[in-house]
């Protein structure tokens, strides 16, 4: 049994598509489970001799009811490797048994009410707005992370600085909403063009707010404030028209329609091209690499602490190894306290305690989008992120 997820488009994508590779690393560590098994004490306190998946399980919620760490997937996949050949594959319904032998723990599964062994069958989790047949579990309850996979951009100041803006509404309207039309422009070394090969379909988006490394005080890049779509409909032109003494040209912005507002568009408002619609697979798992990074900020909250389910930015990216997926435990720095023995002052700093678990779901070249899946206290920025384990 796996952890795997995918994110897609807003409808299904092809059956093919949801067939997720499994690295050497995670079926060589499975292989090895199941001719051995997992020591006892690797159990979670108190994990049942038996359980059912039912709808509306998570398969990270799964390995939590097995093993005290639930990163530990290919373990508890190789528990039961001979029933589910395929881990990214699972359906509600499913009985699961814990046989407990010479110390150690294997892992079967059956169809409840049915005695032998069953085929395996596909997780297919994608963020999605229409009903489908595939009952398989998500990773996690995709409304955690949906509006995450879609809203925030990374880029550089000169990117935003570059990108087409809204330069009117209708009638002047300042404030523009779904349904409204609007005009835009871009760079005069690339404006707007309705042609083959040219994005017809933009976000749009405000106030590039920089991402500061806690730690070095180095700008990590600037994170775009989402609040909308928009799609081309006509391209920028120009047209010459006479004037006193010679033809003057006239600048014509490009003509977009509001389809989507997260909250009104304003004049000066940037727009850049919609990415393409992507599988994004994420299978929870410990980094193989050491990482030691920090919290950046807490994203859309001005509160000081974040709480779990939040999503957090993290100051390692792509260039640091950092992939979907990956595990890291929070660490909570050691408050600074003062010892009194009589006469004598101390300044003694507390030892650093770990503090909960964070998941990357969305890394950038030098930033990662987190979800906080379990804390014991409110996580806060510069708290240290590090390996689980």
């Amino acid at each position: 049994m796996a952890l795997a997820a995918a994110v897609g488009g807003l409808s299904a994508l092809p059956a093919a598509a949801q067939n997720y590779p499994v690295t050497t690393d995670q079926r060589a560590t499975a292989q090895q489970v199941a001719q051995t098994g997992v020591p006892l004490s690797e159990l979670a306190p108190g994990a049942p001799d038996s359980y059912t998946v039912k709808s509306g399980d998570t398969l990270w919620a799964i390995s939590g009811i097995f093993l005290r760490s639930p990163w530990r997937w290919p373990e508890l996949w190789g528990m039961n490797l001979e029933d589910i050949r395929n881990p990214h594959r699972i359906y509600p319904g499913q009985q699961l048994f814990l046989d407990k032998s010479d110390g150690r723990a294997t892992l079967r599964t059956r169809m409840a009410g049915n005695g032998g062994p069953v085929d395996t069958v596909r997780v297919s989790p994608r963020t999605r707005y229409e009903s489908l047949a595939d009952l398989a579990l998500p990773t996690l309850k995709p409304n955690l992370i949906e509006p995450f996979l879609a809203e925030p951009v990374v880029v550089d100041a000169a990117t935003l600085q570059q990108a087409p803006r809204i330069v009117s509404g209708q009638e002047d309207r300042v404030l523009i909403s779904k349904g409204d039309r609007a005009y835009a422009r871009g760079p005069e070394a690339a404006p707007m063009r309705l042609a083959p090969g040219q994005p017809r379909d933009w976000r749009v988006f405000r106030n590039a707010v920089p991402l500061v490394d806690p730690r070095t005080s180095e700008v990590l890049g600037y994170e775009a404030q989402y609040i909308g779509k928009a799609e081309l409909v006509r391209g920028e032109a120009t047209r010459e028209m006479p004037g006193k003494d010679k033809p003057v040209t006239e600048i014509i912005p490009a003509t977009v329609d509001i389809v989507a507002t997260k909250e009104e568009i304003r004049a000066g408002d940037r727009m850049l091209p919609e990415p393409p619609r992507q599988l994004v697979s994420y299978t929870p798992r410990a980094p193989q690499g050491p990482v030691d990074g920090s919290i950046v900020s807490v994203y859309g909250s001005a509160v000081r602490f974040a709480a779990q389910n939040q999503v957090v930015v993290l100051n390692r990216g792509t260039r640091d190894g950092i992939e979907s997926g990956h595990v890291l435990a929070i660490v909570k720095s050691g408050a600074k306290v003062t010892d009194r023995d009589g006469d004598k002052i101390t300044q003694l700093t507390l030892p650093d305690e770990r503090n909960g678990l964070l998941m990357v779901f969305r890394p950038f070249e030098r930033v990662s989008y987190a979800l906080i899946l379990e804390i014991t206290e409110g996580v806060k920025i510069g708290d240290r992120v590090i390996n689980p384990r």
